[in-house]
C-alpha cells in the first residue's frame, strides 16, 4: 500500500467515525476503498463502459451464495426514457435520470422455477419465507460486492431504496417474470468533484460489535455521542436531525415507509408467497 494511500485510509477513517483518534493497524487497497465509500448523486458525462460493466458483475458473482443457488438477476439501464420512468416510479429522484448507468437488483426466484418446469420435478420449497429471505440476502451480497468494484474503478455510486415503493409497476417495466422482484436499484456514474457529499459517520464500533453475548445497554451507550457527532455532520451540509431522530421517523408507521408497508401483498402477488 503506497504512502498516499495510507493517508487516504487515515482520513477516511477519522471520517466513518467522526473520531481523529480511531485507527486501524491492518490496512491494503481494499479496505482503502471499501473505508472511503460514500453516496454519490452527482455525475460527470464520463460513461460506465460496457468493460466496466462486466467487471462489476464478474464481482457480485464472486460473492457468496446459499448453497450455491444463485438467486438474483440484474437488469442494466442506459435508455433515458426508461430510466425516467423507474425514476417516477422511485420517488422522483433525479439522479436516476442523469446517473449514465442504473442496475436493478432482483431477486430472482423465477429462473429455478422454470427449471424445476422443465424438468417436471416438485419446488414447493420456494413457496417458504426462507427462500425469499435467501433472495434478497444473496442479492444484497452480489450487489455489495458490485460497488467495491465500481468504487475501485474509479466510478461512484449510490442505492435505490425506493425502487420498491411501486414493486408491480417496476416488474412490469422490466418485463419481470414471475417469481422475481426488483430488490432496489443502484445509480452508477463517474462522481462529479463539485458534489458535496462526505462520507458518513457510522455509529462507532461498541455499538456494534459484541464478543461472546449480545450487551445492549453497553451497546446502547454509545448512541447519544453518535447523535452529536451525526448532527454536526448534518450540519455541514444544511441538514437537521441526528440518527435516533431519524430513525423514529423513518419507521413511525405505515405511512413512513412510502408504499413498502404492502410489500407481503407485492411478493404474493408476483409469485413470492413467502409463508
Amino acid at each position: 500500500m503506497s504512502e498516499l494511500a495510507a493517508q487516504l485510509t487515515d482520513s477516511a477513517l477519522a471520517a466513518r467515525y467522526a473520531d481523529q483518534e480511531f485507527s486501524l493497524d491492518v490496512v491494503n487497497d481494499v479496505l482503502a476503498v471499501q473505508l472511503a465509500h460514500r453516496s454519490v448523486r452527482k455525475y460527470l458525462d464520463g460513461p460506465v463502459t460496457d468493460d466496466h460493466l462486466k467487471a462489476m458483475i464478474a464481482a457480485a458473482q464472486s460473492a457468496s451464495t446459499t448453497s450455491n443457488l444463485q438467486p438474483w438477476s440484474v437488469v442494466a439501464i442506459r435508455d433515458p426514457e426508461r430510466k425516467a420512468r423507474l425514476a417516477a416510479l422511485a420517488a422522483a429522484q433525479e439522479f436516476i435520470v442523469e446517473a449514465p448507468l442504473f442496475l436493478v437488483w432482483v431477486a430472482d426466484l423465477g429462473r429455478m422455477r422454470r427449471l424445476a418446469v422443465r424438468e417436471e420435478r416438485p419446488l414447493d420449497g420456494a413457496d417458504y419465507l426462507e427462500s425469499t429471505l435467501i433472495a434478497f440476502i444473496d442479492t444484497a451480497l452480489a450487489a455489495q460486492n458490485a460497488v467495491v468494484a465500481a468504487e475501485s474503478l474509479g466510478l461512484g455510486v449510490v442505492f435505490v431504496g425506493a425502487i420498491r415503493n411501486h414493486p408491480e409497476e417496476v416488474a412490469a417495466e422490466l418485463g419481470l417474470p414471475q417469481h422475481a422482484i426488483a430488490t432496489f436499484g443502484l445509480a452508477v456514474g463517474v462522481p462529479d468533484p463539485i458534489e458535496q457529499a462526505g462520507i458518513k459517520p457510522r455509529l462507532p464500533q461498541p455499538a456494534v460489535l459484541h464478543h461472546e453475548r449480545y450487551d445492549d445497554v453497553s451497546a446502547d451507550a454509545h448512541i447519544s455521542g453518535y447523535d452529536q457527532r451525526l448532527n454536526g455532520y448534518y450540519a455541514r451540509y444544511d441538514l437537521a436531525g441526528d440518527w435516533s431522530e431519524r430513525v423514529l421517523k423513518r419507521l413511525a408507521g405505515p405511512h413512513s415507509l412510502s408504499g413498502r408497508h404492502r410489500l407481503r401483498e407485492a411478493l404474493e402477488r408476483l409469485g413470492l408467497p413467502s409463508r
